[in-house]
């Protein structure tokens, strides 16, 4: 009978060392794939542009490490370089992006760079351990510890290092992981390995630690350069980037360094959005507002006497600081103490979706259709879901971007909305009414409304105490001039997103 051969630690390491750079190359990938997504738009594209960049590039490192005669240092230089390229991947493009607004060319540069030195790994290992006589090496083995790796990554990515570490920290701190590899490789195999790298090592480590001691600083000295203003908050949640700043007593919201308000002008944006849809119902009692976690429209909503309003944002973090930070608890009139109100932290789609509640008003306050998981947001289908959920006489209204510099996708929403059913009158549609007013942060901003009945024609009833929005504003917003007005657009729907091309086309002809 004979025994099984022992494994040795040797082996054992390099099987772990394979689990810890599959989970470092991964991270690298989603790191600049949420940088992409962040700094250029359109995740779709940015996403699918970083892993097929990122995956030939692997290929072409799988490819160059035949050359690399022998695999273990071979393997201990490739952490060494991933520890530079990889772990100062974040910090180099904010920098970069922050100082001369240029992308691109450095960002895909190092993917490229991470993604060759992240190919040879798997083949030098696998080189390594059929050289040092592994008696149960099987290279599916390796590949199991690699695949075990990737998976690791991608659940550990949203839910603990970006809303714990941030983009700049987690390059760093993976980049010292993939230091960490080399330095336990070479000490090791240190009968085997030559020194010589230990003095580019050493020089990485230490700018590494550097970076991570000073990460912040990194982040705030990076985002000052980029906003005008001071940064009172800056961090980094599950679904976004989320930046406030403040000049004196103007504060604005960033959410992935797209602005959302600007303290001197909100109240034109939250007065146009919320009081024509609650003026045109009789006596609203029930409101649902989907996003909005700044509180502003709930502000702007409370101004009428309701019953109940429920307000729905994805991200935690929003609604928490919106409700506790005195600043930002102060620009929403501490709307979230009013016992009127119930907060949830949930997905407005599955929201809707699943409610049985009725509403007299419904209120969009969404970022613009600028992704997939954006844009089905004003497609046709969550549209029907939300007449469904309307009580009988109930209205709907939705921000709707710029009809001046995204003019067709304006348009589109419009049409989307038109093409809705009316589930009060079988066989006809809505009445809907497009318009638009100035908010000189975003410059003409439409809206559009939908009714389930004909408004009775009585003057807007609103409020006291607004400070944009009057009956001569009201009228004036449904009239749109010679570069507002209605040209042709698609429906947009889940199947085809067409509201998505429109968007992203305008405003790259405009800003890119």
């Amino acid at each position: 009978m004979t025994s099984r051969p022992r494994v040795q630690p040797r082996e054992v390491w390099l099987l772990t060392a394979t689990f810890l750079v599959a989970v470092a190359g991964l991270i690298y990938e989603l790191i600049a794939a949420t940088l992409s997504s962040y700094l250029l738009g359109d995740s779709v594209r940015q996403f699918s542009f970083v892993i097929g960049i990122f995956l030939a590039s692997m290929g072409l490192g799988a490819w160059v490490s035949r050359y690399v005669r022998d695999p273990l240092p071979g393997f201990v230089w490739a952490q060494i370089l991933l520890g530079i390229a990889g772990g100062f991947l974040a910090p180099v493009v904010f920098g970069l992006y922050a100082w001369t607004g240029e992308v691109a060319v450095p960002l895909y540069s190092l993917l490229i760079a991470v993604g060759i030195l992240s190919g040879m790994e798997i083949p030098l290992i696998a080189r390594t351990l059929h050289g040092i006589g592994a008696p149960e090496f099987r290279f599916e083995n390796v590949l199991s510890f690699d695949y075990l790796g990737a998976l690791a990554a991608s659940l550990a990515f949203p839910v603990l290092i970006i809303p714990h570490l941030g983009l700049m920290s987690a390059s760093l701190a993976f980049g010292a992981l993939n230091l960490a590899v080399a330095a336990l490789s070479l000490w090791i195999f240190r009968r085997d390995l030559s020194l010589a790298p230990l003095a580019v090592w050493a020089v990485a480590a230490v700018a590494t630690g550097l970076g991570l001691w000073q990460a912040e600083r990194i982040v705030s000295l990076t985002e000052a350069q980029l906003y005008e203003d001071d940064v009172i908050l800056s961090e980094d949640t599950a679904y976004q980037h989320i930046t406030v700043t403040r000049f004196r007593d103007r504060i604005r919201l960033f959410l992935d360094h797209s602005i959302q308000f600007d303290s001197y002008d909100e109240y034109r944006y939250h007065e146009a959005l919320v009081h024509p849809a609650m003026g045109l119902v009789p006596a609203p009692k029930r409101v649902l507002i989907l996003g909005g976690g700044d509180g502003m429209a709930l502000r702007e909503v409370l101004r009428h006497p309701v019953e109940a309003v429920t307000l729905v944002d994805l991200d935690p973090r929003v609604t928490e600081i919106f409700s506790s930070h005195p600043d930002l608890a102060a620009l929403n009139g501490h709307s979230y103490d009013d016992p009127r109100l119930t907060a949830v932290n949930f997905d407005a789609w599955r929201f809707v979706e699943d409610t049985e509640e009725a509403y007299d008003v419904i209120i969009l306050d969404l970022p613009d259709p600028k992704t997939l998981a954006l844009s089905k947001l004003y497609s046709r289908e969550f549209y029907a879901m939300l007449v469904d959920r309307l009580a009988a006489g109930g209205a709907v209204v939705t921000q709707a971007g710029s009809p001046f510099y995204a003019r067709q996708a304006f348009w589109s929403i419009v049409e989307t909305w038109e093409a809705t059913r009316n589930p009060y009158a079988p066989g006809a549609g809505l009445n809907v009414i497009p318009y638009h007013a100035l908010v000189p942060s975003f410059g003409d901003w439409g809206f559009v409304l939908a009714t389930v009945e004909d408004p009775a024609p009585r003057p807007l009833p609103l409020p006291e105490g607004l400070g944009f929005l009057t009956r001569g504003t009201w009228a004036a917003a449904q009239s749109f001039d010679g570069d507002t007005d209605r040209i042709a657009a698609r429906v947009n729907s889940i199947r085809d997103h067409a509201l998505l091309g429109f968007y992203v086309g305008a405003w790259e002809k405009w800003f890119r």
